[in-house]
């Protein structure tokens, strides 16, 4: 059964995680913070990019640890710089396609997620193993590679499971996921997926994501490429579980701001 929540409380929510995860929030955390002063450095927005998200990652991680409380304060404040930066490279490389969430097998690091935008509506990808996932702009076919913003709350998805998404499939995604957010994580009421061939819609109820996704909307080429956070990482997750490419159609949210409504597309190649 959904789980309620109390309106009258602080939003607010608990993630049980084992000992490691702090382990690796300090290690994200230290490379952000290096990747920042080394943006200052060199003067490179790339560096930035990275370390702002790196930072807020690693932040994220290290707050969440047994019995602790994580304030969506936090979140709401950290979350959209890091979105920012994402809506500057976008803006300043001319791109206004939707971004193409690449499958394991297009990657050299199976585990890893990988969002490719293209510059044109063609929706050509790269040649599965032939991408250099430290590299940003592809000439062939053009367009850019970004760590999409929900890479890090897949990882959070796959530990809490206890196993990578690679190894599972839609009914699983399906059967697993809304009790995963709705019980386990307490990060949302209700959670529904459904599954049309090849268009899958994901439907969440006060999440407590929804102020982030909010903020997501205002950043239109952002919201239009890679999603909010929390579509991101859906779409990681079925990217992974297809072995399929995915795009984000349409993100919207009701009226009250309750409810996130994400369609997504499983792409033929």
């Amino acid at each position: 059964m959904p789980t309620k929540t109390n309106n009258e409380k602080p939003k607010e929510f608990k993630l049980n995680f084992r000992f490691s995860t702090r382990i690796v929030a300090f290690s994200i955390l230290t490379l952000g913070l290096i990747a920042l002063a080394a943006s200052a450095f060199y003067n490179s927005s790339i560096l930035a990019f990275i370390g702002l998200g790196l930072t807020f990652w690693g932040a994220l991680l290290l707050y969440i640890t047994p019995t602790k409380y994580v304030k969506l304060e936090l979140l709401n404040a950290v979350a959209p710089s890091t979105l920012a930066n994402v809506e500057k490279m976008l803006t300043s490389s001319k791109l206004n396609e939707k971004g193409i969430y690449l499958p394991p097998k297009y990657l050299r690091d199976f585990e890893s997620s990988l969002v490719f935008i293209p510059s044109k509506n063609n929706k050509a990808l790269p040649r599965p193993g032939e991408i250099e996932e430290e590299k940003i702009y592809s000439k062939n076919p053009e367009g850019m590679f970004l760590t999409p913003p929900g890479t890090a709350l897949t990882r959070l998805f796959e530990k809490e499971l206890g196993t990578s998404f690679t190894r599972t499939d839609l009914n699983y995604i399906q059967n697993k996921l809304p009790k995963l957010l709705i019980e386990d994580m307490e990060i949302a009421e209700n959670m529904e997926v459904e599954i049309k061939e090849d268009l899958i819609i994901v439907e969440i109820t006060n999440h407590v994501f929804s102020e982030i996704c909010q903020e997501t909307r205002k950043l239109s080429k952002t919201h239009e490429a890679v999603g909010c956070p929390l579509s991101s990482a859906i779409a990681c997750a079925l990217a992974k579980a297809t072995g399929k490419p995915i795009t984000i159609l349409k993100e919207e949210q009701s009226p009250d701001g309750k409810t996130t409504k994400i369609q997504y597309s499983v792409l033929e190649e």
